[in-house]
């Protein structure tokens, strides 16, 4: 029997003012003056066709993803929060979290952020090197990245991300440490730090940059950015988030449990379980802006709308599950895809026999070993 899980909602804001060679988000480059007040009317436009599947739902959390949500002013934000406030009941402590790019935040925005609703940042810094993030193709500097992150701390802001990448074109190991430092420096209280990866679709896909650090490189930056982090008192929770105790992102939590999340906005993704057809939908958006401010709203809106099998639902939650350290009690299995452990017992046999999962039986979590062989863990499930 499948159960309700938590409930969040993501907020898709698309524009950026130059795309990046990695990126391959749904992100446009903004072309003019961005439709911001139309592109308001056209989330709340969306939210309300999507709301008969959550009537009565409390939402958790809010994330502002993109392309590049601190383009979008204050006032924007607020009008949405204050409209999508008053068709779902977010809870007391809901955390908001709004992306944001060190080169597009001026000083003055962050008070308005904070009056409007938005209780936690994330700061796309990637590097503090100066050439590193020219490499990049990133529009900020080091010097950029401080000073925003200095002011939102100046306005209220106690509770922020720092995105760092390592394996960059021409980093070197102490060059990766030290982008560490300069971060911890900061007081965040969460640092995502990823691997620099060459996604299908992409400028850097395309023309691969010159310089870039192998495959050992890359992993002796891994292990010596990981032991600073837990050194400073970081505690690695998920692949690549790092958090002060009791700081984890709860947004993201929800996805890796197998959460349900309301997907609005250009290109964006949702997961919701609708209990009385004891389903899980996942539903995604026009991904061009354009054709979203013309449609939203309407069925045309709706990109695809996928209703997971029994066979695929073991396959998505392990893809999100195994992510977390500590994995997740088995009985969440159960009660977030209505199957039995019976349904994975064989790869879940096959997972333990390899060293990849702990022997409890009562548990999914992933060994250090199954952490370095992520992707062939979650293989197994894929039926």
């Amino acid at each position: 029997m499948l159960t309700t899980p938590p409930l969040s909602l993501y907020v898709h804001l698309p524009w950026c003012v130059r795309k990046c060679p990695y990126c391959d988000f749904n992100s446009h480059e903004r072309r003019g003056d961005a439709a911001f007040d139309p592109y308001v009317d056209a989330l709340l436009r969306d939210l309300d066709f999507d709301l008969p599947m959550v009537w009565g739902r409390v939402v958790h959390s809010v994330f502002f993803g993109g392309g590049t949500p601190s383009l979008f002013p204050p006032e924007a934000i607020d009008r949405f929060l204050q409209q999508a406030s008053a068709r779902l009941r977010f809870a007391p402590e809901a955390e908001i979290t709004l992306e944001t790019n060190p080169g597009t935040v001026e000083h003055g925005p962050f008070p308005g952020y904070r009056a409007a609703g938005v209780n936690r940042l994330s700061f796309g810094v990637q590097s503090f090197d100066d050439g590193c993030l020219q490499r990049l193709g990133r529009i900020h500097s080091s010097g950029d990245a401080e000073r925003a992150i200095k002011a939102a701390q100046d306005a209220g802001f106690d509770n922020f991300n720092i995105d760092l990448m390592y394996a960059l074109p021409q980093q070197t190991l102490a060059m990766a440490q030290h982008d560490v430092e300069r971060a911890i420096a900061l007081a965040p209280t969460h640092i995502s730090h990823y691997q620099l990866t060459l996604e299908p679709g992409t400028r850097f896909a395309a023309r691969p940059p010159e310089g870039l650090p192998d495959i050992d490189a890359a992993w002796d930056m891994q292990e010596a950015c990981q032991a600073r982090l837990a050194d400073a008192g970081f505690e690695q929770y998920e692949i690549s988030a790092y958090a002060r105790a009791g700081r984890q992102c709860q947004h993201n939590l929800n996805y890796w449990k197998f959460g349900d999340y309301l997907g609005i906005g250009a290109g964006a993704h949702g997961k919701l379980t609708l209990g009385a057809q004891q389903q899980v939908l996942r539903r995604a958006k026009l991904r061009h802006p354009d054709k979203y401010l013309a449609k939203a709203g309407q069925t045309e809106a709706v990109a695809s709308d996928e209703t997971l099998t029994p066979e695929r639902l073991p396959f998505d939650f392990m893809l999100n599950a195994l992510r977390l350290n500590d994995g997740v009690p088995l009985s969440l299995f159960e009660a977030r895809t209505g199957l039995s452990r019976d349904a994975i017992a064989k790869p879940l046999g096959q997972a333990r026999l390899n060293g990849w999962l702990t022997p409890d039986a009562d548990w999914l979590r992933p060994t250090e070993l199954g952490r370095r062989f992520a992707n062939d863990v979650i293989g197994l499930f894929l039926d």
